[in-house]
């Protein structure tokens, strides 16, 4: 091959990835733009065009993964920080790949995650004070679900005591109706025996003769009076016969 020729195709291939990095720049700032309005949606269509024009640019890459996060698209914003760490070498940029994965996961309250993103982040970049804030932050709410889950075992614990006693008192409740319940079936069945029936038979005639303590105490003493008036008559008569026999004895002398 002609040396010129080669030259020429060797200069044509600058040319065209420095037109190609040139677009790539031009797409990035487009999107840092929209991103910078809050226009998270716009930025990632332009960050996606920048990564059409060089797959592996670090910038475009790591922007439309925070253009993803910003949207709330938490799953898609993962995998892009996750395959930047494929192929970046660098530690500070590795800290700020795990710093935004650590970001990610906590927000799908995958805390303990999180919290082993947010050490590899320090691994590879130890001066970050945000992520040292992020990690603590982690840690404090990892301590405040498990708090909270012990809590709610100890309330499912005490329902269930709970339960465990108001079925004993219902049950309790239970036996004490079926007692009382025998009682007044054996009051009934005695009511209706036989000769409970014949003794009622005979009782209405019983009932007329039965008197209270009270009739039976005025009956004895009037029955004491009435013999106390005999007793004195029986002794006036006496009295009198004796004073008529005493007469008589005179007349006679």
């Amino acid at each position: 091959m002609n040396k010129y020729i080669a030259l020429f195709i060797g200069l044509l291939c600058l040319f065209s990835l420095d037109a190609l990095a040139q677009k790539e720049r031009k797409f990035i700032r487009k999107g840092n733009g929209l991103f910078e309005g809050n226009e998270y949606e716009n930025s990632e269509v332009e960050y996606r065009k920048a990564l059409d024009k060089k797959i592996n640019s670090y910038e475009a890459g790591f922007n439309l993964g925070d253009a993803l996060y910003k949207q709330k698209k938490y799953d898609e914003a993962l995998k892009q920080y996750q395959a930047l760490t494929a192929t970046e070498k660098d530690p500070k940029k590795l800290g700020e790949i795990y710093h935004n994965i650590g970001n990610t996961l906590l927000m799908n309250r995958k805390i303990d995650e999180s919290i082993e993103a947010y050490k590899e982040s320090l691994r590879n970049f130890p001066n970050s004070k945000e992520t040292k804030y992020n990690l603590e932050y982690a840690k404090k709410m990892k301590q405040k679900e498990e708090e909270k889950k012990k809590k709610q075992d100890q309330n499912k614990d005490q329902n269930k005591n709970q339960d465990k006693k108001d079925q004993n008192k219902d049950q309790d409740k239970k036996d004490q109706n079926k007692d009382q319940d025998k009682k007044d079936q054996d009051k009934k069945d005695q009511k209706n025996k036989p000769e409970d029936q014949n003794k009622k038979k005979s009782d209405p005639e019983e009932q007329q003769n039965k008197i209270s303590e009270q009739d039976a105490n005025r009956l004895l003493e009037a029955l004491e009076n009435d013999e106390k008036k005999v007793q004195e008559k029986v002794q006036k008569a006496k009295a009198v016969a004796q004073k008529a026999k005493r007469t008589k004895i005179k007349k006679d002398w």
